[in-house]
């Protein structure tokens, strides 16, 4: 059995509860769509987040659609998600600091590739003034 990394499993469990917070009538082919995740993945996470308790189903008893379901976050699901957010946001910025740190490195590398560059073209022309 694969090995998951257990950052994309909270981060897609982020994504997840963020997205029933924000509707929790989409179905499950609907809420994989929005996360870009397959179906299979995404009735994977919502199984795992009800036994954790932090999701819970309730059907539509009196709809139509009997297989209309919603998603509710638990408190304890309420919790979780500000929890991860905070996680979530901090690891972006993370992320987002180091990117700045490397952009900056590559600026200066750049420019003193480019200032080397125009020196030695200076000292090749000298050179061939010299002779």
């Amino acid at each position: 059995m694969p090995e998951v990394d257990q950052s994309d499993s909270s981060e897609i469990h982020f994504q997840v509860l963020r997205a029933i917070a924000q509707n929790p009538d989409l179905t499950q082919r609907e809420l994989a769509a929005v996360l870009g995740i397959s179906l299979g993945k995404a009735n994977y996470c919502l199984k795992a987040l009800v036994v954790k308790g932090l999701v819970k189903i309730e059907s539509f008893a009196k709809s139509k659609n009997k297989l209309g379901y919603a998603y509710l976050l638990t408190p304890q699901g309420v919790a979780q998600k500000a929890a991860l957010t905070t996680s979530f946001l901090r690891h972006k910025l993370e992320e987002y600091e180091s990117l700045r740190s490397e952009i900056e490195m590559l600026k200066l590398e750049n420019a003193n590739s480019a200032s080397t560059s125009v020196q030695e073209k200076k000292d090749l022309q000298v050179e061939a003034q010299a002779k």
